[in-house]
């Protein structure tokens, strides 16, 4: 049935348990582990960072090599875990492309902006030409997805998690058993979260669990192939490629999600040529000016290795 969506109650436990379980269809190499700790280390990313109030952090760091029979986990502290920025925001988007599949809504639904939802006060990417959302505006649903991933808008994230619900989002992380990456906030302040909100911990994730979420879009199985290719346009129509995209060859496919604030700078995607397949997951505990050419140089030489590891199979 066609809903126009104004408000929605929303509930969530305020403690998660963090289980952390490699699973069964990856196959660990520790040699491809200690070849990416090298990258990491040639970098400077191989440290422990101070990161203000929060105290110290480590990177989360992990690629899967698609180009294998079976697909082949390596990294440095993938099970770390980090504060995503907007990188979160894919998981939003999964629940609310769940719904719509199971047609508690359409994409063409609209949505009514209410306020403190619209955050924005300028465009993450200025040259968008899409208006910042603002409360009294009424746009669809996929409008807000395509803002949300793509520009990785705010304003149109924290609308979109009212129409999925906190505990819809996390019931759906849980059955992949992604505990401990729970999406527990908006991007506002906590001055105007809901009251339940108000204290619950920040959102974390690891990336383990980024990776296994960009394997599952791979493979078709985030929930239905439906919802998996949904995400998978909306991946590829990413706006910023200041981060592991700017290292990557002119031809080359990156379906991605980044995020970046404060001492964090993130980003997570398939990366496919045609030929040269992998994903790779990065949370640094880094600013953006000087993540931003350390991820450049991570791309390249992530890249440079897994080309010749596809060149020696094909041997």
């Amino acid at each position: 049935m066609k809903k126009v969506i104004f408000f929605f109650i929303i509930s969530i436990s305020t403690v998660f348990s963090q289980k952390i379980e490699v699973p069964s269809y990856f196959q660990i190499d520790n040699n491809f582990s200690d070849s990416l700790h090298s990258i990491i280390k040639s970098v400077g990313l191989d440290s422990t960072f101070n990161v203000g109030a929060d105290g110290t952090e480590q990177i989360s760091f992990a690629v899967i090599d698609l180009n294998s029979t079976k697909p082949i986990l390596g990294g440095v502290n993938f099970d770390n875990f980090i504060y995503p920025a907007s990188v979160y925001k894919m998981y939003v988007a999964m629940e609310v492309l769940k719904e719509i599949s199971n047609n508690d809504y359409y994409l063409t639904t609209p949505y009514y902006i209410h306020s403190p939802n619209d955050v924005d006060m300028t465009r993450e990417i200025s040259w968008d030409p899409r208006p910042v959302l603002k409360a009294g505006d009424t746009v669809t649903i996929y409008y807000l997805l395509d803002l949300m991933i793509t520009r990785s808008d705010n304003s149109a994230a924290n609308c979109l998690i009212d129409v999925a619900t906190r505990d819809s989002i996390n019931s759906t992380m849980h059955q992949y058993n992604w505990y401990g990456s729970e999406v527990t906030r908006k991007y506002l302040s906590r001055t105007y979260e809901d009251p339940q909100y108000k204290t619950v911990r920040g959102t974390e994730t690891c990336a383990l669990h980024a990776a296994d979420f960009m394997y599952k879009i791979y493979t078709n199985q985030l929930v239905n192939p439906w919802v998996s290719m949904q995400m998978k346009v909306l991946l590829g129509r990413q706006l910023d490629t200041t981060k592991i995209a700017a290292g990557l060859p002119h031809n080359t496919m990156f379906y991605h999600k980044t995020g970046w604030w404060s001492y964090w700078t993130n980003d997570v995607g398939i990366v496919d040529n045609g030929k040269i397949k992998y994903i790779i997951s990065c949370f640094t505990p880094v600013t953006e000016d000087i993540a931003q050419p350390k991820l450049l140089e991570i791309s390249r030489m992530v890249y440079s290795l897994m080309e010749r590891k596809y060149s020696e199979r094909i041997k």
